[in-house]
């Protein structure tokens, strides 16, 4: 057995996280699964749904699930949770499945692997597992190293492990990790690629409280631009800026915008017109009273000539 910090040279991610082989397959009551506790996943009845349906209607189910036993004689599903639903859907009351004894992180980190490996998966998904395998990884207490013949022996850390079985770097897996820290209001934009990733990373890093604010903004004003994105660095942690001023940001920060206009009357110009005692509320109210009635006059003189 390695040593803790003692250098491991794995021949591939299956043998690193023990994945059973196809060896000891039981065919077991689907009411006797239970879904994997925290599982990140969406079991979807999309187009691609239907068509596994009639996939194992004809041919069963070719590739069984993994499962791990339960103390109370039930199983935990680790990887199969879309093959299961759609074994429902077609009538089926067993499916074939590999019974593997784990511990919760290691079910947790083969759970990751075998869905990561979907073709279709949403950023939020993404996000969440590789949190999960990566708290599982830590939870260990193991300090994992693996070297890669190809990258020169390259010795890579805890994010690079998580990454691995899905091809990214240690990098992008903790940029989707950040991603964790959205509201559900904004990550679901991000899903549905209204809201770029990096752009979502950005956000993440701004405090829940305002993170609110922004979405509200959204709703009201449509998507940011990447100027207001920009913008809203300046207040990365900060819990205490005010709607209004948010909004001032975000207005502020929006390209091809109109600068305001400000126009600032002397103070002897105006008590050329007014009496010392005028107040400064008094005298604004007379001059927009006065510009309106001259507006109104020049849209009559408009329209009779």
């Amino acid at each position: 057995m390695s040593r803790v910090g003692q250098k491991v040279k794995m021949t591939s991610l299956d043998e690193l996280l023990c994945v059973p082989t196809i060896e000891g397959t039981n065919d077991i009551e689907i009411a006797l699964i239970k879904q994997f506790k925290g599982h990140p996943f969406k079991v979807i009845d999309d187009s691609r749904m239907d068509e596994l349906v009639e996939s194992i209607k004809t041919n069963g189910i070719l590739s069984p699930v993994i499962v791990r036993p339960l103390d109370d004689g039930t199983y935990e599903m680790i990887s199969g949770h879309r093959r299961m639903h759609a074994a429902g859907r077609a009538g089926l009351t067993k499916i074939p499945a590999i019974v593997k004894s784990l511990s919760d992180d290691e079910a947790t980190i083969i759970m990751v692997d075998a869905n990561v490996q979907r073709e279709e998966i949403l950023p939020s998904e993404r996000a969440f597992a590789f949190k999960m395998k990566m708290d599982a990884i830590k939870h260990q207490g193991k300090h994992i190293e693996m070297t890669f013949p190809h990258d020169g022996g390259k010795i890579v850390d805890t994010s690079d492990i998580v990454g691995a079985a899905s091809n990214v770097s240690g990098t992008t897996v903790e940029r989707y990790i950040q991603l964790t820290k959205l509201i559900p209001e904004l990550m679901d934009l991000v899903d549905k690629k209204k809201i770029p990733i990096t752009s979502g990373t950005d956000l993440a890093l701004v405090d829940p409280r305002v993170q609110k604010f922004v979405y509200e903004y959204i709703k009201e004003n449509g998507l940011l631009k990447r100027e207001q994105y920009v913008a809203l660095r300046d207040y990365r942690g900060s819990s205490d800026i005010p709607q209004n001023k948010l909004i001032e940001v975000l207005n502020e920060a929006m390209p091809n915008r109109v600068p305001k206009k400000k126009v600032i009357l002397e103070e002897h110009l105006l008590y050329k017109y007014f009496p010392a005692y005028y107040t400064e509320s008094e005298m604004k109210a007379i001059v927009i009273n006065l510009l309106d009635q001259l507006k109104k006059a020049e849209e009559e003189a408009s329209v009779e000539s």
